[in-house]
């Protein structure tokens, strides 16, 4: 739960909302009872959620089944929906307890509205860094290190490469030849950007992610040996575009001759495989471990669960969400949720049911057969 440090800078209420990013978001603040402060003194000085939240802090409540929670929490203020507040002062009038209601901020978007506090808190706790670079770091010559940019211990800045404004560039980060870094893009420590990744601006990559390592292609090579295979060159980049998130350990390939391409407000979760010339439409998520072979295009607005392994060379449309788990062989084209995975059962369960599965093609053929007579 994160804290200001000093709490005589915490912010009143109203301030903290005027310096919050609400664009989009539509809130008014509904004061507590009698026993509350006036709206106008509620001081917040760190946020939490609803059942450890204090009187110096503020939470949220986003789904009406946590409601119940509300009636007895400390918060010093709660984020909620206007149909929330309504059912809280209810059960608060029911229970003669109106003069404790606590001070509200009713939004059509509490956990949305929530997260932009939490920015606002984060900027707090972790300042930008001044324009610096660290004495151990490796910059070369030809290298252009904007002075407002921080480049940490032992990070290397290859030739050629581009760092912008406000970037920050960790601890033991590798940013290969001719890449570029984008405006207020972040690396965490142990980032490796080959050569010839471009990366926009307020993008985040954490620590181990790996952007432009060598595509898994190969041309199979008789001439010297049976089942001998020889490397295939990879000539393209990665392109990622603006606000793009992407997971600890996780690998982009780049493109064998065009460029792998990852498109605006990404999310790329932890330990997650993009394959060479893959591209990637804007806003798509993707939960842990997705696997994602070579050559395949997703569309834009799409959720993949965790564990989801989608085959080479497909097209998947826009406004897919394919489940975790699920085996992805064929193109889909149509928006909807697209799910493909035995359930858990007991193994010896299991065992039967798979017996089943592989007599299924059989089973058809016979039950067409007794259609005809």
């Amino acid at each position: 739960m994160p804290i200001l440090l000093d709490t005589t800078k915490a912010p009143v209420l109203q301030r903290l909302l005027d310096e919050t990013d609400t664009s989009g978001l539509t809130w008014t603040i509904e004061p507590g009872g009698a026993q509350a402060l006036p709206s106008a003194e509620v001081v917040v000085a760190g946020i939490a959620n609803l059942e450890h939240a204090g009187p110096q802090e503020l939470s949220f409540v986003a789904n009406p089944r946590y409601q119940s929670q509300l009636i007895d929490a400390r918060a010093a203020v709660v984020l909620v929906t206007a149909e929330v507040a309504q059912a809280y002062r209810e059960s608060l009038s029911q229970a003669g307890r109106a003069e404790q209601a606590l001070p509200l901020v009713v939004c059509n978007s509490p956990y949305l509205l929530f997260a932009r506090i939490g920015q606002w808190f984060d900027r707090q706790l972790h300042p930008q860094p001044a324009g610096s670079i660290h004495p151990s770091a490796v910059v070369a010559p030809d290298a252009s290190v904007d002075p407002s940019a921080h480049v940490g211990p032992l990070a290397v800045i290859e030739a050629g490469a581009q760092i912008g404004p406000r970037a920050r560039i960790g601890a033991g980060c590798v940013v290969g030849e001719g890449c570029r870094v984008g405006a207020d893009t972040v690396l965490h420590p142990r980032v490796t950007l080959y050569r010839g990744v471009s990366m926009g601006a307020r993008c985040v990559v954490l620590s181990g992610a790996v952007i432009g390592d060598d595509g898994f292609g190969f041309a199979p090579d008789p001439s010297r040996a049976k089942g001998a295979w020889t490397k295939i060159p990879q000539f393209g980049g990665v392109r990622i575009g603006d606000d793009v998130e992407i997971g600890a350990n996780t690998t982009i390939d780049r493109g064998a001759l065009d460029d792998t391409v990852i498109g605006n407000g990404v999310k790329i979760d932890n330990q997650i495989m993009i394959g060479h010339n893959c591209r990637i439409g804007d806003h798509t998520a993707m939960a842990a471990c997705v696997g994602i072979a070579g050559s395949t295009t997703i569309g834009q607005r799409c959720s993949i669960g965790g564990a989801a392994m989608i085959g080479g060379h497909l097209k998947i449309g826009d406004d897919v969400f394919i489940s975790a788990a699920t085996p992805v062989h064929s193109n889909i084209d149509k928006p909807g949720q697209y799910t493909g995975f035995f359930p858990m059962t007991e193994h010896a369960q299991w065992e039967r049911n798979a017996v089943a599965v592989r007599h299924l093609a059989t089973m058809a053929k016979r039950i067409k057969a007794l259609e005809k007579k």
